[in-house]
């Protein structure tokens, strides 16, 4: 059998894993710089916990898990009953009462309806951990992926927006990605309704205009169109989607539009926020985009989207305010906010744009030789004296000959060899040997551990 990996998922060598946990670290060390904690959640969740939070496509794209047992022949009758049911697009708990997590909100929702109590608010809370979406495959979509996020619970204040958005915008300088961090309220979308007839067109709406950049803007009022929305509905929501200029501009152009509908106002007034209070050299990657929609339904406030520059890619970052999430578990009027990094996005960036440091891969930085079984006992003691001391060493597997050695080095990327031969052994000394230079030095195998690697 001809071995293969399911689509939409990867293996990671070494240097990608290196590459990858220095983006974690950095995100992980600014994420508690802000005074955010780790969490964990299980991989998989009740489908009850995980339906009906995502949107009409979201729920789509939930990984369902089989539930156990079903091979027992007294089961099969109904099974096949059940299987018929999930084709019929239900839901049925006597084939399927878990699936996989579909991002890292809804699970951190229910972490905090379950254990509200014992919780200190407002709450702040980081976790890095796989998610996993039934999506079409391609460039920079997965079906497993990791996600990093951070939510706060428990404060309508938007200084918590305001630090959300620094938390993108340090990450990023750090990383040297160029961004533009693009938002917009969900309130400005809901008053957008409201011009249009009523709340009830949001989700309509919503879902359309999210994939503006996707399939343009005929596309688009095809969409609407279909959903059911009027010729006149549809021409105010274009108007809606052409305004341009600063973000100045823009906000007066949006105030002509919807500044006479109450929520409209509170939406601007939102944004006007986070333009007026952030110091300018995170206001100058902001940019107040009124078409960014993220058509899930639990977003109620300020909602982000980020985008690197000089590259085509889709978004490597997002999220916003969801004022009632954990109301949806039985905890209501618990207000939270967070944003969400695509690690798997932003590697594919960083890749791109050739923007990892030299020095992030990790590994073995000295090889002893192995030349002997004496020889290889005294190597054995040296190189556990340098692992103390916090230098990645190892030893050869085998006795083998020099070129053998010399080449496992190479291929492994290691910078120096110490070599013990039946002279050195005699002598208590070891040959140190620079395999980037070519250079070499004899030392005492009792000053070894202060030898400069």
């Amino acid at each position: 059998m001809k071995a293969t990996l399911p689509q939409g998922t990867r293996d990671f060598s070494a240097e990608i894993v290196s590459k990858r946990n220095f983006i974690f670290n950095t995100i992980r060390t600014v994420f508690e710089l802000y005074g955010f904690q780790p969490l964990e959640t299980p991989a998989m969740e009740n489908l009850d916990t995980l339906m009906g939070k995502y949107g009409e496509e979201g729920d789509k794209l939930i990984f369902k898990i089989l539930n156990n047992g079903l091979d027992n022949p007294s089961k099969h009758l109904q099974a096949r009953q059940e299987l018929e049911k999930v084709l019929d697009g239900k839901n049925t708990k006597g084939l399927t009462e878990r699936a996989l997590r579909y991002d890292l909100t809804i699970p951190f929702a229910r972490y905090v309806a379950m254990n509200f109590g014992q919780l200190t608010l407002p709450f702040k809370r980081y976790q890095i951990q796989p998610v996993w979406r039934a999506d079409r495959p391609q460039k920079g979509r997965y079906r497993e992926f990791y996600q990093c996020d951070a939510d706060v619970v428990g404060s309508t204040s938007l200084l918590n927006e305001a630090e959300l958005t620094s938390i993108y915008s340090n990450v990023f300088k750090k990383l040297g990605i160029d961004v533009e961090i693009r938002i917009n309220s969900r309130k400005i979308l809901a008053a957008l309704a409201e011009l249009c007839g009523g709340l009830d067109k949001m989700m309509d709406i919503t879902i359309a205009i999210d994939k503006l950049d996707k399939i343009g803007m005929e596309k688009v009022k095809e969409e609407l169109s279909q959903r059911g929305l009027q010729a006149d509905q549809i021409a105010k929501i274009e108007n809606y989607l052409l305004i341009t200029g600063s973000n100045e501009e823009k906000i007066l152009a949006l105030q002509d539009l919807i500044g006479g509908i109450e929520t409209g106002k509170k939406g601007i007034a939102e944004i006007e926020f986070l333009l007026s209070f952030l110091p300018s050299s995170v206001i100058g990657q902001l940019s107040a985009d009124f078409t960014l929609a993220r058509g899930l339904n639990y977003y109620t406030g300020i909602i982000f989207e980020v985008k690197a520059k000089g590259v085509q890619m889709g978004s490597i970052g997002g999220g916003g305010r969801y004022d009632d999430l954990t109301g949806l578990f039985g905890v209501p009027n618990v207000p939270g906010v967070g944003i969400s990094f695509g690690v798997d996005r932003m590697y594919d960036v960083m890749e791109e744009l050739k923007l990892f440091p030299a020095t992030v891969q990790t590994g073995t930085k000295v090889l002893f030789f192995n030349l002997g079984e004496a020889e290889s006992k005294t190597a054995f003691g040296l190189m556990q004296q340098l692992r103390d001391k916090g230098i990645s060493a190892e030893l050869f597997h085998e006795n083998a000959k020099f070129d053998k050695q010399f080449k496992y080095a190479d291929k492994k990327g290691i910078a120096y060899a110490v070599i013990i031969g039946s002279k050195e052994l005699h002598e208590g000394t070891c040959m140190v040997k620079d395999l980037k230079k070519g250079e070499q030095k004899t030392v005492l195998q009792t000053e070894l551990i202060i030898t400069d690697f």
